[in-house]
Parts: structure tokens; sequence; C-alpha cells
């Protein structure tokens, strides 16, 4: 994989059954990129982003995550990213710093460290004097917040993030993607899903799955431009009024 591209998909495929999920994709990614990965229920994503972090082993087909192999190296995979899920990210009976401590031990990260790093992402976040109270405490919105934090305390060189904003208002969304964008100016590749069709406007390039295969890939303004359309919602609704399938 050359230095340019930090996640490389050639051909991939997940197969279950007679059922094909994901159906020969491929694509690169650019280290420092934020790149949108699109689609409706039962397009397919999220089988993919599971693929991308070792966590389903392909059918056929070929990708690099990290320079590490998806077949032969998962669990360096999982070491070299972040991943926030829209379900699924932080422990409710845990306290917040108890929350950022269990996840930076995962990644084996020095006691010093994390201290050290505690103390700024409490202070970053406006949540020092909140320090010692449990997750379920929190609005929806400073969950999400400290979820991505966590995703990316181990400083990884990915991060992946499934329908990280689903759910919060407006306003916190715009801030969510301002710590995105902190994210990826820091050198943090960022491979997103959504379903928001204002956010794919803030991605530097847009993948859009169809019924398992990518349907178009290009940046927002240049999607727009190719299908004649005024807005990612009708660049969206253009491709996917050819889905034949349902239910991801």
């Amino acid at each position: 994989m050359s230095s340019d591209v930090i996640i490389s998909a050639n051909n991939l495929t997940k197969i279950f059954g007679d059922f094909r999920a994901v159906d020969g994709i491929s694509f690169e990614v650019h280290p420092g990129e934020i790149f949108g990965f699109l689609g409706a229920n039962g397009a397919g994503k999220t089988t993919a982003m599971r693929m991308l972090c070792g966590l389903s082993m392909p059918s056929s087909g070929s990708a690099t995550v990290a320079g590490f192999d998806v077949y032969k190296e998962p669990e360096k995979i999982k070491r070299s990213i972040g991943y926030m899920s829209q379900k699924f990210s932080l422990y409710e009976d845990l306290t917040i710093r108890e929350n950022i401590r269990f996840y930076a031990g995962i990644y084996g990260k020095s006691d010093a460290f994390i201290k050290e790093k505690t103390a700024a992402l409490l202070e970053q976040l406006h949540l020092r004097s909140e320090a010692n109270k449990l997750v379920r405490s929190l609005p929806l919105g400073w969950k999400q917040k400290l979820a991505f934090s966590v995703a990316i305390f181990h400083e990884p060189r990915i991060v992946f993030l499934d329908e990280p904003t689903g759910g919060v208002d407006p306003v916190t969304r715009r801030e969510f993607w301002n710590m995105i964008y902190a994210a990826a100016g820091a050198g943090i590749t960022v491979f997103v899903t959504t379903h928001y069709m204002d956010e794919a406007e803030y991605c530097s390039r847009v993948s859009i799955m169809v019924d398992g295969k990518i349907e178009a890939l290009d940046t927002p303004a240049g999607l727009k431009q190719s299908l004649n359309a005024a807005s990612m919602d009708e660049v969206f609704l253009k491709l996917a009024r050819k889905a034949v399938r349902s239910g991801d």
C-alpha cells in the first residue's frame, strides 16, 4: 500500500448464504481525510465497516487498513484504530474518569500518559467537575462528545464512526463535527457513516452504497455536479431510488 493510502479495498465482498451483503467494493482513503460512507438501511455499509475494523472476515477480495491485511492481521488493525458506535461506546455504570481509564488501558497506555491526557481532555470538554459522575447522568450530546474523545484517546491513525450523531440536536451535531475537523487536522483519518445528508457536505469525499455496491464516490461538490443535484439530499435520493432491498 502506498504511503498516501491508509485504507484500501479491492473487490471486497461479504456473502451470507445466498445474500451478497457487500458486493465487490473498491476504494481508497487517504491519510487525514474525512471519508463519508453513506447508504440507506440495507446498503451494506455497516457490514463493510465491520470487515475494515477486523471484526468480520471477508468472503473474498482484499483490503488493508493502516497497512495491515484484514485477513491476516485483524488484531493489529484493532490496535491501530479507534471506533465509535451510536449504539454502544461507553459504560453507563462507570464514571467519566473510569471510562477514560478503562479504554486507555485496553490500548496499553502508560499510567503517566493516561493521567496527563485525562486532565487535558476533561479540561477541553469542560467536564473536570463532573469527572466522578456516572456516564448515565450525562445528556446524550455530552455522551457522544465524550465517546468520540475516548475513541481517539490512544491517538489512533484512523477512527471509524458509525452514525455518531444519531439522535442529538443540530447544535450538538455541529459541535461534534468541529471535534472531527480538529481530529483530522491533527492527522487522524476519519471514516464516518451518517444518515444526515447535511453532514455529507462536511466530508472530504463521499461514497454512496446501494444494494451492496458503491454507486458513486467523489467530493460532495463533484457528486452534485455529476448528478445535476442542488444538495446532497437530492444526490442521495437519485441514487437510493435504484435500491431493491432494505434492512442492513
